[in-house]
């Protein structure tokens, strides 16, 4: 199907307050459309061909890249991600290329080593701008990538870069209107975000054994209500074995994604926006959870940080690759020529040029590097 057709469809089939590819404000660098692809399309697939996103593969969610086979990375997360948000997206007539593209992009800026890295790298960066992963994500997209001697990043389209900025003012990306809320598309992949990382969190925290399922169930609704379904749909099964248990996680993600459809089919059918900007400008968010089963996932997500996040087996191993990292950035500053020269052309500041390579860094070159260094035999 060509371009002009994607076009159509979209216009006519989408709900008025979803982001049309025809009507984007397009990107910084100018470019001719694509015969085939609609702009956020093209995104998508730059997204997906670029290093930033290939090395996401050795970069740690949760449990490091070298603990198990089986346990997330930052890579997998992300592809749940997309998954989640596009069974939203067509549930709710909104612009999937868009959401697929942002939901791809939203992790790029992570550094190694999780959200303990994280804290570091912005503890070394406190007087020199400070680090963010999703502030770094698009200096990821717009900077660091280098696909086109025509300029630099991927040269995203607007919406997209707009999106991405979800933790700053939204701005309209046409006319620079100072928004309430960012764009249904945005407002569905934090969810999206949210709803994985629950999921699959429960799941390698049951395959680690980490987590107590019996515990849960007394102590969180959530898990009680998926638990309970399961019991239903497998009478014969009332022990809860080891598969029953992933399964009651499972139906965690499904109930999780039931409520958004409902909750936010409910909103929009009551606020009936007419445009992507009158959505934005609602008094309240479009997208989202019940009150209800919010309180539910608030408490799915204490429970987690409680019992699961900083437990020991997780944290030695982030721990002991974290003070690699810290190793490896203050060698960097003192020996700057061993940062590659792009960096420091893309950086006004020694701290930034080191922080940006390597944050980019994936857990296992951390240790490449801490070698050649000669931090570490």
């Amino acid at each position: 199907m060509r371009r002009e057709k994607k076009e159509a469809l979209e216009a006519e089939c989408l709900h008025p307050a979803a982001s049309k590819a025809a009507e984007s404000a397009g990107r910084v660098y100018p470019e001719p459309e694509d015969p085939l692809r609609t702009c956020f399309e093209r995104d998508r697939d730059r997204i997906i061909h670029c290093s930033a996103f290939r090395r996401l593969e050795y970069k740690t969610q949760v449990f490091v890249n070298h603990v198990g086979d089986h346990h997330r990375t930052r890579l997998t997360h992300s592809l749940e991600v997309v998954q989640v948000a596009r069974s939203l997206a067509n549930g709710l007539d909104l612009n999937e290329a868009l959401v697929e593209a942002v939901a791809l992009a939203h992790d790029v800026g992570h550094p190694p080593c999780g959200h303990t890295g994280e804290k570091r790298l912005h503890q070394w960066m406190k007087d020199h701008g400070g680090f963010n992963h999703n502030v770094q994500a698009i200096r990821v997209v717009t900077l660091l990538e280098q696909r086109s001697p025509a300029y630099p990043g991927l040269n995203l389209t607007q919406e997209v870069l707009q999106c991405l900025r979800k933790h700053q003012k939204a701005e309209d990306p046409a006319t620079g209107r100072q928004m309430r809320h960012p764009r249904l598309e945005m407002q569905l992949v934090d969810l999206a975000d949210s709803t994985a990382y629950h999921y699959h969190d429960l799941d390698d925290g049951l395959r680690a054994g980490i987590l107590d399922p019996k515990a849960m169930e007394r102590e969180l609704p959530l898990w009680a209500m998926a638990t309970d379904q399961v019991r239903r749909e497998f009478p014969e099964h009332q022990d809860m074995g080891e598969m029953l248990w992933r399964r009651a996680a499972n139906e965690v993600l499904s109930l999780a994604i039931h409520d958004i459809q409902d909750e936010s089919v409910a909103r929009l059918e009551a606020a009936k926006p007419d445009s992507a900007l009158a959505a934005q400008e609602h008094p309240q968010r479009l997208i989202g959870h019940s009150k209800e089963f919010k309180g539910m996932v608030a408490q799915l997500h204490e429970y987690l940080y409680a019992n699961m996040y900083y437990d020991d087996r997780i944290n030695w191993f982030v721990r002991r690759s974290t003070d690699l990292v810290e190793k490896v950035f203050e060698a960097l500053l003192e020996h700057p020529q061993q940062v590659p020269e792009r960096f420091h052309e893309n950086a006004d500041s020694l701290h930034r040029a080191v922080c940006d390579y390597v944050s980019g860094m994936t857990d296992r070159y951390v240790e490449v590097a801490a070698r050649q260094l000669g931090i570490i035999p």
